[in-house]
């Protein structure tokens, strides 16, 4: 199988013709973090998320990583299972999350962990991905960043700066920490944003829907079925859904197919989105 799928030649034909005629001053892109921009496999480990990266290499400490572990045992079973019900989904992910956020205080997370994660090297943006940033910002097209990250907006601003790419055209709605004087999470803000509940998190509740509410045309990127979610409550005139569909690839085709314009496969690079955007954005 071709690493990439086109649901419906035709249908996407007219929406890229829609959209170059609309012009770029009508476009912005709204993505997914972590599994869209950045690889899920590098040096053939599997890198779940930044938040998988602090808990796999026992950052915080023994007993930390023990109960994190016990968690995503339990739970990513259940987001990755297209034989689950997408609600019975949403429930599980919200008791993933809140227990988490929950052990990452109790554990001592510290701003100090987050650049320790993000300086490590095993988050890695997609081959491409680069390109596809820079090329947003020359153009001046928003990019919306709605992530479910478990460390937050900061620890996706430090990779950003890290590599350079934390240009003004981007804009991040994430989970969020208070921090203490020390540095030190002391509360994650509500409301919490996981895999399963994007769509409840109305892009027109932050303060990035005045620049992005009269460019009507838009290009989604995710990695999960929940990610389709980011666009409700956006009242669009053209959407292009671009899926990455990085495992269990059988089990998950047909879902992706019915739910995406575009599916992307085996943690494939950005050049096709990048053909896509020269093409569309003139």
């Amino acid at each position: 199988m071709n690493n990439i799928v086109i649901s419906n030649s035709e249908d996407l034909e007219k929406k890229k013709q829609a959209i170059l005629q609309g012009g770029k001053d009508k476009i912005h892109v709204l993505a997914d973090f972590d599994r869209t921009l950045t690889k899920t496999f590098v040096n053939d480990k599997k890198i779940l998320s930044i938040i998988s990266v602090l808990r796999d290499e026992d950052y915080l400490s023994p007993e930390y990583s023990e109960k994190a572990k016990a968690l995503a045992n339990k739970y990513h079973p259940i987001e990755i299972d297209p034989k689950i019900s997408f609600e019975e989904k949403k429930k599980a992910m919200y008791e993933w999350w809140t227990q988490h956020f929950d052990l990452l205080i109790k554990s001592g997370l510290n701003k100090k962990h987050l650049e320790r994660v993000i300086n490590e090297g095993n988050i890695q943006f997609r081959e491409g991905t680069p390109k596809f940033l820079d090329f947003l910002y020359k153009n001046k097209v928003p990019l919306v960043i709605m992530s479910s990250a478990g460390l937050g907006g900061d620890s996706i601003s430090m990779y950003l700066q890290k590599q350079g790419k934390l240009y003004d055209n981007i804009h991040i709605v994430s989970n969020s920490y208070e921090w203490d004087s020390d540095g030190n999470a002391i509360r994650v803000k509500e409301p919490i944003i996981h895999s399963m509940n994007k769509s409840e998190t109305a892009i027109k509740n932050y303060e990035v829907f005045d620049l992005i509410k009269n460019r009507k045309s838009v290009l989604l990127l995710g990695d999960g079925i929940g990610d389709v979610g980011m666009i409700t409550g956006f009242e669009y005139d053209n959407l292009i859904k671009i899926g990455f569909l990085n495992e269990k690839i059988d089990e998950n085709f047909e879902q992706y197919k019915e739910n995406f314009d575009i599916i992307l496969l085996n943690d494939t690079d950005f050049n096709y989105v990048n053909e896509l955007l020269k093409g569309i954005v003139k």
